[in-house]
This record gives structure tokens, C-alpha cells and sequence, in this order.
């Protein structure tokens, strides 16, 4: 009887040990957050930058990067699957559509929108984004 009680810890034992070393590191299976993960995860922007942009330039941004126009005039740059959430208005602002001082705008998707300058801007912006 004694043996057999030990056969059957032996055995979970080994069961236990086949399926951790199995299990890829930071997977589903084993989901231990590691610091380089908490480093990406912290490096992202948490809080607005002032951006001046110079009249003619297009400020093309990364999927969910927010943005206020601070000063100036700019209009939407819009995709076939459409333009820019005005979430102060609760608007989807199509291509060409003039943007409104003070007003939240989220870029939904990272496929080119953004907004085109008419005059000198000043705009806050959170999240990642390109000055073309």
C-alpha cells in the first residue's frame, strides 16, 4: 500500500513537471508577466504633448492616439473605412471635414488617418503619430 502511495505521488509529480516545462513562458498556459512586458506596457504615452505643425503638413497617426487641436486650422484625413471619432460631439468626422478647436479626437484604426494642416498648429496629441 505504501509503495503504491508512493508510485501515485511520483507520478503527479512527473505529470506536473512535464506540463510546466511544456508550457511556453508568457502564453496563456503560463502567463507570468515579465518586466519587459510591464516596460512596453509603461512606456506608452499617458499624457498629451503640445505638437506645433507647420501649414501644408499631414499628421498621420497610430490606432487609438487622441488628439486636440490647440491653434489653428486642419482637416480630417480619412480612409475608405472611414475618419476620425469627434468624441466631444459623438461625430465620425469623414475625409476633408474641418476639425474644431478644443475637441477629443480618436484615431480608431492605424491605417493613415489623421489630420491635414491649412495654417500653423498647435496640437495636443497622446499616442503615437507621424509628421509627414
Amino acid at each position: 500500500m505504501r509503495k503504491r502511495a508512493i508510485l501515485i505521488i511520483a507520478a503527479v509529480c512527473v505529470l506536473f513537471a512535464a506540463v510546466v516545462y511544456a508550457a511556453q513562458p508568457g502564453s496563456e498556459d503560463d502567463p507570468l508577466v515579465t518586466k519587459s512586458y510591464l516596460d512596453s506596457l509603461m512606456s506608452q504615452e499617458t499624457k498629451f504633448k503640445v505638437v506645433e505643425v507647420p501649414a501644408g503638413r499631414s499628421v498621420i497617426c497610430f490606432a487609438g492616439t487622441e488628439m486636440i487641436l490647440r491653434m489653428g486650422t486642419c482637416n480630417i484625413i480619412g480612409t475608405q473605412k472611414g475618419g476620425v471619432s469627434d468624441v466631444t460631439m459623438g461625430l465620425d468626422l469623414p475625409d476633408g471635414s474641418a476639425v474644431q478647436g478644443n475637441h477629443l479626437l480618436i484615431v480608431p484604426l492605424d491605417d493613415g488617418r489623421g489630420v491635414r494642416t491649412s495654417t500653423d498648429c498647435l496640437i495636443m496629441i497622446k499616442g503615437g503619430y507621424e509628421i509627414r
